[in-house]
């Protein structure tokens, strides 16, 4: 039986296996303004999504991510409806999330019913990655 919460301190441990990109400081914002949450499988934490606002108002995933042994079996989904349905229930009607161009995580999103609304590319060397493909869905 899945259970998905807020992200809550005791969680830091297994957030940070999986989120390789997020400081310590914003891992405290994420607990205390409850912009993440956690999937567990029973008791077993196996998958994460965190989200902020774009432009100040737009809910927007920025990472979602199960744990590989649990990929492809519909947790992904069950993750990311549960954030719609919340992102629903407090007065949005668009959000949004993006995926790098090469990465398959853009096919999943299109299942979900997100439609490709631009992209970014960032050719700073320092920085440099495929395109980023920015998606926008109506709830």
């Amino acid at each position: 039986m899945e259970i998905i919460r807020h992200v809550k301190n005791i969680d830091k441990n297994f957030w940070f296996k999986l989120d390789k990109h997020l400081s310590e400081a914003e891992f405290k914002n994420k607990v205390r303004d409850k912009t993440g949450y956690v999937l567990l499988e029973g008791d077993i934490p196996i998958g994460i999504l965190r989200y902020g606002l774009f432009w100040d108002s737009i809910p927007f995933c920025t990472m979602i991510y199960i744990v590989e042994k649990y990929q492809r079996h519909g947790f992904g989904k069950k993750l990311m409806l549960f954030w719609e349905n919340e992102m629903k229930l407090t007065n949005n009607s668009i959000i949004m999330t993006s995926s790098r161009s090469d990465e398959s995580a853009q096919h999943f999103y299109r299942k979900l019913g997100y439609r490709d609304c631009g992209n970014l590319i960032i050719d700073i060397s320092k920085f440099k990655q495929p395109s980023e493909i920015f998606f926008i869905k109506e709830i």
